[in-house]
């Protein structure tokens, strides 16, 4: 299934992050659970991302994936798509959270994350 790029971000970070809103695959992703003890995002088992400038595909078990039109949606932080792609490879996946909701306005990293609201994990690179 394609989601909408407009309910899309791409977070430089470490590891980056990708946000989705509204996703068809945000039942099938399990909750996001708390860091570790080493500031490590939970893994998504099954699931892996290719990130890539033109299309982003996030797949899971058996039917359950989406792709990104990644060039119409946004990167937050310093730099561009090509950044967070190289951001990508060099952390082997990232954090994908998906949201019930839209996103707001003004995202609020720490509200986006809070366990209980949103889904995901990390998600490592589909070689």
């Amino acid at each position: 299934m394609l989601q909408n790029p407009e309910n899309t971000l791409f977070v430089r970070a470490a590891p980056p992050l990708l946000v989705l809103t509204e996703a068809p695959v945000h039942d099938a992703l399990p909750p996001l659970g708390p860091t570790d003890a080493d500031g490590e995002v939970p893994r998504c088992e099954g699931w892996g991302i290719v990130p890539r400038l033109t299309l982003c595909v996030v797949d899971g078990p058996g039917d359950h994936g989406t792709m990104i039109p990644s060039l119409a949606a946004p990167v937050l932080g310093d730099g561009d798509l090509a950044d967070w792609c190289e951001d990508a490879e060099r952390a082997g996946g990232a954090v994908v959270i998906s949201l019930p909701t839209p996103l707001p306005p003004h995202p609020d990293l720490p509200t986006l994350t809070h366990p209980g609201t949103a889904r995901g994990g990390f998600v490592p690179l589909l070689v």
